[in-house]
């Protein structure tokens, strides 16, 4: 985390929050662009789908018409006048039945001269085929095929011929048997209604001419489609696309069946696309609009996020100062708790500076107190014939009971130790007797100074104990216990009442027999007369021979925290 940190400059929140909204729009708006790109080709295959399938339908269309042209020549090509080599009568018949039709039909031999011509009297003198290679390739085949286009002589318009061979029944009269019709008359077979703006559909003959042709980009008939573009039609049916002068083109193309002709629908794909293109205009100018608006509102954030922020550093800097400081008041919730955390933080900075300079004092005070103590346990040492290293071990032991306690209060802040956590870490020294060891009494919190005397007192009877007394035998127990004494009352010097009293305990049992000491030594001292003066009580201590027996008797106050707050003050040795 803190490598990826270090890729973030120092910056303005502002700057901060406009690249947060850069880092959330963009890829909103690349996400939409890809949905765009998306859609833009689903659009382009359904496109490319409907072209070939409108090319298709006008393929479907022509073949009907031509279809209709060759049962109409199959029909005639049956005429008893054919038969009979009676022209002019077939002529006639023909002529009348085809009135109503925009269809011409013609007979003509195999050099390609002309028997007849329904477009025009009988008698007029006709000359040859203008389309000479169709009526040579249909001959061969022997099949109906339709010709390309070509400029009619009789006509004199862009007409195209679907021709039949004759039957041996019919060599008098020709060769072949030809319909006629003017390109210009298939335009009713096309139109652009369902095809985009700009679009034009065309049908081709097998050259590559125009037969006829509608839409925006009509094509004069009989013109030649572009070669480049007719190589790229292969198949059945399809769709391709190719780059002109106007732009990127999309033909849809489809073979009419069993004919050379073939049907083509093309235009820009820009204008079958317009919504799509459209679309894409409005995603682009939305986006830049949104982006624009949400690095204002951004920006606008962050100006008014600068306020709260510039008020919260300057209660920061006063704080520092050692001001105690008020909370602001901002427009940001979050921005007014953190004002009134730091109006707390500084008050109970102020706080903590008193504290401080209390616990300071108090702990030159105790450390007075301490140094007090530890000279009268010299000099009580001192006035023995004790040796030397004698005297260091009982200076030593004596200071680690008393650095016990002083730790213990440490932990508490100097506030006070609870009664049992006092005995059990003054027996948990004695490690090999400390489970023998009963604790009997409620328990209650002891004053700070109280700790260190009543630690000394009960290192001093454990001492004792291991040394003498029933703790240096494996079965040997004892028991500490403490207990308000019923109805008593203490007095001071005036008379006043100082509370109840407390007994305190300490019973030894199973240890070897007791005999009362030939001499008074330090342990003694500490476990009578420290006691006495520390406590203002009384101490009886009893050598009976089955164990000793310590008791105390004093004042509950004088041991007992009277709350939790109280600085207690050190009694004196």
């Amino acid at each position: 985390m803190a490598r990826f940190a270090r890729l973030f400059p120092t910056a303005p929140i502002g700057a901060y929050l406009i690249a947060l909204v850069v880092g959330v729009a963009l890829p909103l708006l690349v996400f939409g662009a890809f949905l765009m790109l998306q859609l833009e080709e689903h659009e382009r295959d359904m496109l490319s789908s409907n072209t070939a399938e409108d090319a298709q339908m006008i393929a479907r269309a022509v073949d009907r018409e031509l279809q209709d042209m060759a049962t109409t020549l199959r029909l005639l090509v049956s005429s008893p006048e054919l038969e009979s080599g009676d022209l002019r009568a077939f002529h006639e018949r023909t002529r009348s039945s085809l009135r109503s039709t925009k269809l011409f039909v013609i007979v003509a031999d195999r050099d390609g001269q002309l028997r007849l011509n329904t477009r025009v009297p009988f008698d007029t003198p006709l000359g040859k085929t203008a389309n000479m290679p169709a009526l040579e390739s249909m001959l061969r085949s022997g099949l109906t095929e339709a010709s390309s286009m070509f400029r009619g002589t009789t006509s004199g318009k862009w007409v195209f011929n679907v021709a039949m061979p004759l039957s041996e029944k019919t060599n008098a009269s020709g060769a072949a048997m030809i319909i006629t019709q003017n390109a210009e008359d298939l335009q009713k077979l096309l139109s652009v209604d369902g095809l985009p703006d700009g679009w034009s559909a065309a049908v081709l003959d097998g050259s590559g001419q125009v037969v006829t042709s509608v839409g925006a980009a009509k094509m004069a008939e009989g013109a030649r489609f572009p070669s480049e573009t007719l190589r790229l039609m292969t198949g059945f049916r399809g769709t391709i696309e190719d780059v002109d002068g106007a732009g990127k083109q999309m033909y849809g193309y489809a073979q009419i069946t069993g004919w050379a002709w073939k049907t083509v629908v093309w235009g820009p794909i820009a204008s079958a696309q317009e919504n799509i293109i459209s679309t894409w205009r409005q995603l682009v100018a939305g986006g830049i609009v949104f982006l624009a608006i949400a690095m204002v509102v951004a920006y606008l954030v962050a100006w008014q996020l600068r306020i709260p922020i510039r008020q919260i550093a300057d209660m920061a800097e006063r704080i520092g100062k050692g001001e105690i400081v008020s909370p602001v008041e901002t427009k940001i919730t979050e921005a007014n708790q953190i004002a009134v955390a730091l109006s707390n933080a500084s008050f109970d900075r102020s706080q903590a500076e008193d504290r401080i300079h209390l616990i300071l004092h108090e702990l030159v005070h105790r450390t007075k107190n301490i140094l007090t103590l530890v000279q009268a346990m010299m000099r009580q040492l001192a006035r023995k014939d004790t040796p030397m290293d004698e005297f260091q071990r009982a200076i030593s032991t004596r200071l680690q009971g008393l650095g016990k306690s002083i730790e213990a209060l440490a932990e508490e802040q100097w506030g006070g130790v609870p009664m049992h956590r006092v005995v059990e870490i003054h027996m948990s020294t004695f490690a090999e007797a400390a489970d023998r060891v009963q604790i009997q009494g409620e328990d209650f919190v002891l004053k700070a100074g109280a700790v260190q005397n009543l630690g000394l007192v009960l290192h001093e009877l454990a001492t004792n104990s291991v040394k003498y007394g029933a703790l240096s035998v494996p079965h040997g127990t004892v028991r500490i216990s403490w207990s308000d004494i019923a109805e008593e009352t203490v007095s001071d010097a005036d008379g006043e009442s100082r509370g109840v009293n407390l007994l305190l305990v300490w019973e030894e049992s199973g240890g070897p027999t007791v005999k009362p000491p030939t001499r008074t030594g330090f342990g003694t001292t500490i476990i009578k007369r420290h006691a006495t003066a520390a406590f203002s009580g009384t101490v009886d201590i009893d050598f009976r021979p089955g164990g000793l027996v310590w008791r105390m008797t004093v004042p509950r106050a004088n041991l007992e925290r009277p709350d939790a707050s109280e600085g207690l003050r050190d009694v004196p040795l």
